[in-house]
């Protein structure tokens, strides 16, 4: 009986085994994808409340509260109020299926292009710059027909009743141009972000004396760098955040950036780029320090640079 009693342990035992041996036969960027992967889903399911909140605020009408803060906390508690708790998530399915790919693909082509162009070293700035840009217009041109999916979603204004019968009624209706409605503000918003934050987040770690400090704060630390490195990049891209908004809900009133540009200062004025600047500036914040501090911490479990 006692060898019965110890078949779960066994096969527990034997279930470690294969994972840690799949681990070790992966291709590193199939690695570095994964890991990136993972980071995404964390970061995702914690943080989507901020970014139906923001997307909510950008889209309100001109004559409807135009304070920031007070506007973020008012539209919380009508939310919760007209649609539960739950309606914070509202659009996560479509959120999910664009950020679990899509870190995966940024963090795998971030590694793939620092394995090709740096040498065991850490980029420069500029080097930064151009890296991270490259690695996120990768990622958000796969990924932008689910972007504008889970943006209208977030908005409240369509009744899709799944990320797939989203995707094919947009097709059907719009066509290409739809399912890649705001794509140059999309990538004026997230190349310059990435590049912006990731140059922020390397320069300020190599001023950090990690070599000197207890392992268990390292992950405390690097959170924080990601902290000030994404405050200052939100602040830079709000508003091209705000024109891909705009574009990805109305692309049949949009043919242009520049249309989307002179309808938010015509009817927001200068204040209107930079609506929805709160929630945005907390989540892509949080999110990406959170993404970046799980990311580092599993490449190094699977004993990658990352």
């Amino acid at each position: 009986m006692l060898w019965k009693a110890s078949l779960p342990l066994l096969w527990a035992q034997d279930v470690d085994e294969q994972v840690e041996t799949l681990a070790i036969a992966m291709h590193p960027v199939l690695k570095a994808f994964v890991c990136g992967s993972i980071s995404g889903t964390c970061s995702t399911l914690l943080f989507q409340p901020l970014d139906l909140l923001k997307t909510r605020l950008q889209t309100l009408q001109p004559a409807v509260n135009r304070s920031g803060r007070a506007g973020m906390v008012t539209l919380l508690f009508r939310v919760v109020r007209t649609e539960s708790i739950l309606g914070l998530w509202k659009g996560v399915s479509a959120s999910f299926a664009r950020c679990i790919p899509g870190v995966g693909i940024y963090f795998s082509t971030l590694y793939m292009m620092k394995q090709k162009f740096l040498v065991d070293r850490s980029p420069t700035a500029l080097e930064s710059v151009f890296l991270g840009a490259t690695a996120r217009a990768a990622s958000g041109i796969c990924m932008l027909p689910v972007t504008v999916v889970k943006t209208r979603y977030e908005s409240g204004r369509f009744g899709y009743g799944s990320v797939y019968g989203a995707l094919k009624s947009i097709y059907q209706t719009e066509g290409a141009r739809g399912m890649f409605s705001g794509l140059t503000a999309t990538l004026l918003r997230d190349a310059p972000f990435s590049g912006i934050y990731l140059m922020f987040y390397t320069q300020t770690k190599n001023l950090t004396p990690q070599d000197q400090l207890d392992p268990v704060l390292v992950p405390l630390l690097n959170f924080g760098c990601g902290i000030f490195a994404g405050i200052l990049a939100s602040l830079a891209t709000q508003p091209a955040d705000v024109i891909k908004t705009h574009m990805q809900l109305s692309p049949q009133r949009y043919h242009r950036t520049s249309q989307a540009i002179a309808f938010i200062y015509k009817d927001f004025g200068l204040v209107g780029f930079f609506r929805g600047g709160v929630p945005r500036a907390l989540r892509r914040t949080l999110m990406a320090a959170m993404a970046w501090t799980v990311y580092e911490q599993m490449m190094e479990k699977m004993g990658l640079k990352s």
